[in-house]
């Protein structure tokens, strides 16, 4: 019988999991599923130009993955028991609607990855926009499509996401007050010459910053702030951050406060071996073993990491030893102005960064590299597909014991 694989997400890292798992794996030894609550594959590095107005197109994954071998299946997950090894779907069936179905697997990747995350702030939940989700970026879209020139539009939360809304916003709509809120300074996380860029370009493009300022409460008309003032914002887009999908918390599996998946650095569970989590939705860490940010740059390193595993393990090969490190923080600052700031292995800037429009080319390079890796999943990659072992082809309670 086959080795059961299920992946859990198709973002970046599942899709990327898929992928690799199937160019490493014969299909006479495999069975690997791919679970999405979508029938495309969504660029997230991009929602916050489809907020400012531009279209940034479809990519349906059945046209991704024919061929590969991947079987997709478009439900939402509900659950996953790791002890008994099944997940739980929930997906619709035409004339019958709600369709309950439960996998059983011997291996799965959980690639579940992240949402916004309001922080429990009051009135964020319901007066706030965010740009972590397609629907969130459409619904922004509409609301900054009604307004009127010169209403205020605040963004809050200074990392990547919030720098990326803010500009990409401001350059699209020029008539509009766009502001920025900010806990620390604007580009604490940068060099010198990055925050000197970084201020160059927002002062360009009319954005007032607040720094040092923590928003402690959303209306409809403003945000309030910790020191007792208020912003007038018509819209207002909260940045701050990502929050973890719910489903793994609610399991056996050992997972953090944030509901990450704990994991060694194969990306394998260090409570349950059959389980492999990527992306946002593990807790990894990296050089000096501090935890990989949530971000693309890592998760889909983290997911090369654990297909390279899976396929080890189950045919007797190698295992990865490469640890996931960082190289680059790129930021899109508007269509003409980029940012891309060297880093170190761990993450910490060093003063060369490269700016202008060279950065920006160099940014969109990127993001249609991870795309084009998204959409060619099995492509890129020699064939190297091994049979399966047949003792690994199914894990049971002993195979456990002895992992």
């Amino acid at each position: 019988m086959k080795h059961r694989i299920i992946v859990l997400g198709a973002g970046y890292t599942g899709a990327a999991a898929a992928g690799r798992l199937a160019r490493r794996l014969h299909r006479d030894d495999v069975a690997i599923t791919l679970v999405n609550a979508d029938p495309d594959f969504v660029e997230r590095v991009r929602l916050h130009q489809l907020a400012a107005g531009q279209d940034i197109g479809y990519r349906p994954l059945d046209e991704m993955f024919a061929g590969t071998g991947v079987e997709l299946m478009t439900a939402k997950v509900t659950g996953v028991d790791a002890d008994r090894k099944a997940v739980t779907v929930v997906g619709t069936s035409a004339g019958t609607g709600t369709d309950v179905r439960e996998l059983e697997y011997d291996t799965l990747v959980y690639a579940l990855g992240s949402g916004w995350n309001d922080q429990d702030v009051p009135g964020a939940a319901e007066h706030a926009h965010e740009v972590a989700s397609r629907p969130g970026a459409l619904r922004l879209r509409e609301r900054l499509a009604g307004l009127a020139a010169g209403q205020p539009v605040v963004v809050v939360g200074g990392g990547l996401t919030g720098l990326e809304a803010a500009t990409e916003i401001a350059e699209a709509r020029p008539d509009l007050a766009v502001a920025l809120a900010v806990r620390g300074g604007l580009g604490d996380h940068l060099s010198d010459k990055g925050r000197g860029h970084l201020r160059k370009v927002f002062g360009g493009l009319g954005i007032t910053v607040h720094e040092h300022t923590a928003v402690t409460g959303v209306e409809a008309d403003r945000v309030t702030t910790a020191g007792g003032g208020a912003i007038p914002a018509a819209v207002t887009v909260w940045a701050t951050g990502f929050a973890v999908h719910p489903v793994a918390r609610a399991t056996t599996l050992e997972t953090t406060g944030t509901g990450q998946i704990v994991v060694d650095a194969t990306m394998r569970s260090v409570s349950h071996p059959e389980v492999y989590a990527v992306g946002d939705a593990a807790m990894a860490t990296g050089p000096g073993e501090k935890p990989l940010r949530m971000s693309c740059a890592s998760g889909t390193p983290t997911a090369w990491q654990a297909a390279d595993a899976v396929a080890a393990r189950l045919t007797g090969g190698k295992l990865p030893r490469i640890p996931v490190r960082y190289f680059n923080q790129c930021v899109s600052l508007g269509r003409r102005e980029g940012l891309i700031q060297r880093v170190t292995a761990d993450d910490r800037p060093i003063e060369a960064a490269l700016t202008g429009r060279l950065a920006a080319v160099g940014k969109e390079l990127i993001c249609k590299g991870a795309a084009w890796a998204v959409a060619n999943p099995t492509l890129g990659l020699p064939v190297r597909r091994r049979r399966v072992v047949r003792e690994a082809a199914r894990t049971g309670p002993s195979a456990r014991a002895s992992a």
